[in-house]
């Protein structure tokens, strides 16, 4: 960690000499990166797949468990509009880490968001078949995968086309929450149960109470339903006047995000006709037993194109990750030149290509796994954010022009303490794989990247947001 808190290089200033990387262009504003942004959080699809696992799983205590995760992201985005605002590189949280607190450290969050941003779109993409269920029966893989190769060939056009896509899809998905929420509250069931003392049915009706440790254990899944306010980072490169709109787009963000979800959350466990139901968590036939079949189709149709929405603003995050990744040097050089290499319409086509292709090969893997390890890792990116948080007013950063969190240091240090006990109580397996993957980067760390420090691994700014 010798290089902790030095200066970030200019992608002009290439330790081998060579010619500057092309520079992503910056095209969109407060507005243009919101939409895209909130697109990524993709509330209606989060809504409609994400939710149903944690009623499922807590029952009426899932309000409870998305409020919680919510407050907790709160801090997160402070810790995000600082460094975002500090460090503005389409690397996101890679970057600001890695500048931080010592390169080792960028390298295993940069693991750890691509373990986030190559599995989330399949499972996402996964969930559409079965919302197209009432106009078209498909396969759930196939149906995946062609979704995935869709977002793909939309993440190769110009990014402010996309944020415009984006946006119109973003307008379907607000109506589909907003009518769930309607119906839910006025059919409100006088003996539904607290959201504050949360109740699960089992499988044999029998009514358990949620223990404190179950809501704790799905606080991981929490985390992750509004987790797409980061993709701003990642944006910044993009972004007009990134030291003011990004802290902007990332704090937005959050807010709109979670009263769209929060709200129908709260009205689809006060509108359930019983627990059983609540527990089973059918959002399709609950809203269709509301209300009637063409209105079920109307939501599960707008859910569909949410998914799609989504697959679309993820590649597009997910390019940008891997385009910065390889300015910094991070691959052997063949590698690097394809990553960065940046088509006709402004967009990183080959690293575009590079997280579509297999996002739809993953359609044809099991998602449940894939959605815990999702979880674990988004808890882990975090928890290292928030250690960076910790160390971002020293020396050269101190008296930077960045937006500054209030209440620093105590928001980013009790957020480590509360990721660390949540981390504790999330579930063996996807730890472990987290965990393996994790090793293995360590080990690509040990024996290719750290021998060539000079030449490889060097986390560089745009030279127009040089401090």
């Amino acid at each position: 960690m010798t290089d902790t808190l030095r200066p970030p290089h200019s992608v002009a200033d290439t330790a081998t000499g060579a010619a500057a990387p092309q520079q992503l262009k910056r095209s969109i504003g407060v507005v243009g990166g919101t939409l895209l942004t909130l697109s990524c959080v993709t509330p209606a699809s989060t809504l409609f797949v994400i939710v149903p696992e944690l009623f499922s799983s807590i029952g009426s205590a899932t309000v409870l468990a998305i409020a919680i995760g919510t407050v907790l992201c709160v801090a997160v985005a402070f810790c995000y509009s600082e460094l975002g605002t500090l460090i503005p590189s389409a690397g996101g949280e890679y970057a600001m880490v890695g500048t931080l607190a010592g390169r080792l450290m960028g390298w295993l969050v940069f693991v750890l968001s691509l373990i986030v941003v190559m599995i989330v779109p399949s499972v996402i993409a996964l969930g559409t078949a079965d919302y197209l269920a009432p106009v078209l029966h498909l396969d759930k893989a196939m149906t995946g995968a062609a979704v995935m190769l869709a977002a793909t060939l939309a993440g190769l056009l110009d990014l402010r086309a996309n944020a415009w896509i984006t946006g119109v899809f973003l307008v379907l998905e607000v109506i589909a929450a907003g009518v769930v929420a309607v119906l839910g509250f006025s059919h409100a069931n006088p003996d539904a149960p607290s959201m504050l003392h949360g109740v699960v049915a089992g499988d044999n009706g029998a009514v358990t109470t949620v223990s404190v440790g179950a809501i704790v254990g799905a606080l991981g899944i929490a985390l992750f339903i509004t987790q797409g306010f980061s993709t701003a980072v990642y944006l910044s490169e993009e972004m007009e006047n990134p030291r003011r709109n990004v802290s902007r787009t990332v704090l937005w963000t959050l807010g709109i995000s979670s009263a769209i979800i929060l709200i129908p959350v709260a009205a689809i466990t006060v509108g359930a006709p019983d627990l059983q139901t609540l527990t089973a968590g059918d959002l399709p036939a609950m809203v269709t037993a509301w209300s009637n079949s063409a209105v079920g189709t109307f939501i599960s149709l707008c859910v569909a194109l949410a998914i799609i929405n989504a697959g679309i603003v993820m590649v597009i995050q997910n390019s940008r990750v891997l385009f910065a990744s390889a300015r910094d040097k991070a691959w052997p050089e063949p590698v690097n030149k394809a990553f960065s290499t940046l088509g006709r319409f402004g967009s990183p086509w080959v690293a575009t290509l590079a997280v579509g292709l297999p996002g739809a090969a993953l359609c044809f893997v099991k998602g449940e796994l894939l959605s815990n390890i999702t979880g674990v890792a988004v808890t882990g990116m975090y928890l290292l954010v928030a250690i960076a948080a910790l160390l971002s007013r020293r020396a050269h950063h101190k008296h930077a022009a960045a937006w500054r969190m209030p209440l620093w240091p105590v928001v980013p240090a009790v957020l480590v303490a509360v990721l660390l006990y949540v981390m504790t109580k999330l579930d063996a397996e996807p730890l472990l794989w987290t965990g393996g993957i994790t090793a293995a980067a360590t080990l690509y760390w040990l024996f290719y990247l750290r021998p060539r420090q000079d030449t490889r691994w060097v986390i560089s700014l745009p030279e127009d947001q040089r401090n």
